[in-house]
């Protein structure tokens, strides 16, 4: 089997496992239904943007995207977890194909699903009220939504390469994803945030995800939307680089 094959066979199977679980698909928009609509319109009239011509509802919408991503991408390695248990891993690690290239189509694979989940996620906040962006707005969001999910795909494939167990895993994750998600500007302005939070608001990767979505949803955001691709870009690199070695690292 050739590279681009075992690359297409590895990500062919994530995509394919994802339409067949329905209740997978369909769970997982609770949550963000439930902030855009609960806390968006609840909060709508309560609370205002500064420096943007924007409601709390377009506000936040560019972060729950963000939010169903995140969640989904590093829930993605949990099935490496799995293929271990079952043995599955074993038979493709075996295989006369570069581990690399089993991590790319991981990788790709998780981060595919995972910006399907947050396309749906989009297309909830246009139904409910979000205007439509413009057709580069559109194509600048979905660059920064692959970014985010390749990125965080990679982070959970990296804990995925060092654990055995699905609910330590989970644990784990869980630990990780709630602080990435709430010091990323995604529910409030990045200027309303404390002064002692700035900081960890700042080296969050996922800050720089919130605010290119926000970039191409509203053609306004808090931060330079070259700098978010730019730092973006290189978290993607460094964790690409962590999850192949730890790949890499698994003992058969």
């Amino acid at each position: 089997m050739s590279g681009m094959s075992a690359i297409y066979t590895i990500w062919y199977r994530n995509v394919l496992k994802y339409f067949r679980m329905k209740s997978r698909i369909i769970g997982s928009l609770g949550m963000p239904f439930f902030f855009l609509v609960i806390v968006g319109f609840g909060l709508n009239s309560a609370i205002a943007v500064p420096g943007m011509q924007v409601n709390y509802v377009e506000f936040i919408a560019p972060g729950i995207i963000s939010m169903s991503i995140l969640f989904s991408s590093m829930f993605s390695g949990v099935q490496l977890v799995i293929d271990k248990q079952i043995g599955f891993l074993k038979e493709t690690l075996v295989a006369p194909v570069s581990r690399l290239h089993l991590m790319i189509g991981q990788t790709l694979g998780g981060a595919t699903t995972a910006v399907m989940q947050g396309l749906l996620v989009f297309i909830i906040s246009i139904a409910i009220g979000v205007g439509l962006p413009s057709f580069s707005g559109i194509l600048i969001s979905l660059v920064f939504m692959f970014l985010i999910g390749l990125s965080f795909t990679s982070v959970g494939i990296a804990f995925a390469s060092r654990m055995e167990d699905t609910h330590g895993f989970q644990l784990i994750v869980n630990f990780v994803l709630f602080p990435v998600f709430f010091l990323s500007g995604a529910l409030f302005p990045l200027d309303r945030i404390p002064d002692w939070l700035s900081f960890l608001t700042y080296i969050d990767p996922l800050t720089y995800g919130v605010e290119g979505i926000r970039y191409g949803m509203l053609a306004d955001s808090q931060l330079n939307p070259l700098l978010c691709f730019a730092a973006l870009s290189g978290f993607l690199v460094i964790v690409l680089l962590l999850g192949s070695f730890l790949f890499n690292k698994i003992k058969i």
